[in-house]
């Protein structure tokens, strides 16, 4: 018995170091097997924290490669409470820099574990102020700022970023994933105290470079109008669009109001909108092109036709239409001339309302473009079902029927580059990007045939010339357009305002071969409101000085080109020039200078102190292309007058001068050795 009493201890002793061996394993299999990831994110919040680093967001170029919003590194202040032994003067001293409330800042250090960002992004001057401190603990992270160095140029179609770099509207937000990247990480560890011991970095990705079809130089000539004309006509906000008609990119989209995407928290959402893809608006007599587009191609009428207005008032069931003239007998050319309601009616009741349906939806009314810009509104056109008995006079002369700028400029440049409608685009490449990031731009349609288009385009040409849009008649090149002043509906009553309007213009040059086509929209203009009288002046300022800037020949003479040496005192011959002529030249010029008109909104250069901060150095323009002059002063926020053609030659104010941003400097333009006669801008038709 006692020989086996030890056998029995010793399977007691085996069996409990068996059972303890077997709770220990199964503890830790369970630990490792089941609980591992809810023990490994405990261990992390306690041991370490990560900070998102934001990446290099892509740079978005113009057509021509200038920046218009780059992402520069900035440094970011952190605080580590296992460092900062006196927290409180910390944060005192920091606030003074920082310009935040101290017991906010004291707060974040207090509750952090680990080390906390207390302000992000600071400027130079704010970093080394902190710096100069040698605040123990305090310490900084390079993070990325988007800027936009044109500040409200393009600001709408370009968009912003918030505070963490994700893009918010523009190009911004509808290519953020290729232009964002991907986000790096810093990786800080502390010990069981909580002391900060290392710290880890993984690089971030930098986004893709984004080049757009827009012109910087087109994009401010637009911009400046735009907002000139916001300034003559009180308008409640305006739209600008200038496309290529021969493959639908934009060069340039303007709105008003405008903002700065540098600090677009301070504006509101009403200015931060981009009209030009997200506001519809009916189009009044802009339409009519469509109108007798449809009736010309269905063989309906011919320009030549006449058609009998009624003294300016028609019944359409039961509705009593009223003309805005009193118009009698008038041609097909005529009535899109004098936008004439009743007889756009009359053709359309010709053309019917299936076949009117058709050529509306061929020129991509109702329908989006695919612009790749966010927030795009397709317009409104009704399923041909749902028109009322009425529906086609309205449509005739643009009521019952919304589009947005991007789809009515499209349409008109159809008819410019002979019956084709391209897709509106905005963006030309994208580098860097994924493969398959920029998808190509889907087949041109036909929207009418060629021989439609020829002959809307010159009936188009006959409104510029003897219509509504006189205003819009260019010097030196052809022009054909088509004038819109659209009633807007009250929101009061539900019916048509008797006093706010859509007053637009919408038109292409040169005529036979056009290289631009222009769309204005000014919303709700004061006192004069006609869409010839208020957008017509602005299709002209921005044309001239668009087709001047690429150096397009004139195809019309333009009113300095008339003249001849026989207005001098002096006729040089062919192969010399007087010194004379070169006298009476330069006085003509001078003259021409202080005769010029200019707008009330831009003065005559003012001079300024040498010195004054506001100022600009007017450059030497002598030497220099129409081209040249161009965009050396929109670079430098001047506005340049050109007269004549070839070389600059002389320029005022002079070389060295300094003037104020804004301020007009005329330039003449000729051949070397021969006499240039100048007139004053403003001049002729």
């Amino acid at each position: 018995m006692e020989q086996r009493n030890p056998r029995l201890r010793w399977l007691v002793v085996w069996v409990l170091a068996v059972a303890w061996m077997a709770v220990v394993v199964g503890r830790l299999s369970y630990l490792q097997l089941f609980s591992y990831s809810e023990y490994l994110a405990k261990a992390q919040r306690q041991q370490q924290r990560i900070f998102e680093i934001s990446p290099m967001r892509g740079t978005i170029y113009d057509r021509k490669g200038r920046e218009l919003a780059v992402s520069l590194p900035m440094d970011s202040v952190f605080g580590d409470p296992a460092e900062i032994t006196d927290v409180e003067m910390v944060s005192r001293l920091l606030s003074r820099v920082l310009d935040a409330p101290a017991e906010d800042l004291e707060e974040k250090i207090r509750e952090a574990k680990t080390p906390v960002r207390l302000a992000r992004k600071l400027s130079p001057e704010t970093v080394q102020r902190i710096t100069d401190m040698n605040l123990k603990g305090v310490f900084f992270q390079k993070e990325n700022r988007r800027v936009y160095p044109q500040r409200e140029l393009a600001a709408s179609v370009l968009g912003y970023v918030d505070v963490d770099e994700r893009g918010i509207g523009g190009i911004e937000y509808s290519l953020d994933k290729q232009i964002r990247g991907r986000p790096g990480k810093m990786m800080v560890m502390a010990d069981g105290h909580r002391r900060w011991y290392d710290r880890t970095e993984s690089a971030a990705d930098p986004g893709a470079s984004v080049t757009l079809t827009i012109d910087e130089t087109i994009q401010y000539i637009a911009e400046k109008e735009l907002g000139r004309a916001i300034a003559e006509t009180h308008a409640k906000a305006g739209t600008v669009v200038v496309q290529d008609p021969n493959s639908g990119e934009l060069l340039a989209v303007a709105n008003w109001p405008v903002f700065d995407p540098n600090d677009a928290g301070d504006y509101s959402g009403e200015a931060r909108i981009d009209r030009a893809v997200a506001s519809a608006y009916e189009p009044g007599s802009t339409f009519k092109v469509l109108t007798l587009t449809g009736a010309i191609e269905n063989g309906v009428a011919t320009p030549d036709e006449l058609v009998d207005c009624q003294m300016g008032q028609i019944m359409i069931s039961g509705r009593l239409i009223h003309d805005w003239k009193k118009f009698g007998v008038l041609s097909v050319r005529e009535i899109l001339e004098h936008s004439s309601d009743v007889g756009a009616i009359k053709v359309a009741l010709r053309l019917g309302a299936p076949r009117f349906y058709d050529t509306i939806r061929a020129f991509g009314v109702g329908q989006p473009t695919g612009i790749e810009l966010p927030g795009e509104n397709r317009g409104l056109l009704r399923p041909l079902e749902n028109w009322s008995a009425s529906s086609i006079g309205s449509l005739a002369m643009g009521q019952e029927v919304s589009v947005t700028p991007i789809q009515i400029v499209s349409a008109i440049s159809a008819v410019a580059n002979g019956g084709t409608l391209y897709r509106p685009h905005i963006v030309r490449e994208i580098d860097g990007g994924e493969p398959g990031a920029l998808r190509p731009p889907p087949a041109p349609q036909q929207a009418t045939d060629g021989r439609t288009a020829a002959t809307v385009r010159e009936m188009m040409e006959g409104v510029v010339l003897e219509g509504t849009g006189k205003p819009a008649r260019l010097d030196g090149y052809t022009a054909a357009g088509k004038s819109g002043t659209a009633q807007k509906i009250d929101p009061a009553t539900g019916r048509y305002s008797a006093t706010q309007y859509n007053s637009s213009f919408v038109g292409f040059a040169p005529v036979n071969s056009p290289v631009i086509s222009i769309l204005v929209v000014l919303d709700s203009p004061v006192g004069a409101h006609h869409g010839g009288e208020v957008g017509g002046p602005v299709f002209k300022r921005i044309a001239e000085q668009v087709l001047a800037y690429r150096d397009e020949p004139h195809d019309v003479p333009a009113p300095s080109d008339v003249e001849t040496a026989k207005n001098l005192e002096v006729t040089p011959r062919p192969d010399a020039r007087s010194d004379g002529a070169r006298d009476t030249a330069q006085a003509r010029f001078q003259a021409a200078v202080a005769n010029t008109k200019f707008p009330s909104s831009v003065a005559e250069p003012p001079t300024v102190a040498f010195g004054d901060p506001s100022a600009i150095v007017v450059p030497s323009l002598t030497g220099q292309t129409v081209r040249g002059v161009t965009e050396e002063c929109s670079r430098l926020g001047l506005m340049p007058s050109l007269i004549g053609s070839g070389v600059a030659l002389e320029q005022f104010p002079a070389a060295g001068a300094q003037v104020l941003r804004g301020s007009r400097v005329t330039v003449r333009f000729g051949h070397p050795g021969e006499v240039v006669p100048v007139s004053a801008p403003g001049d002729g038709n």
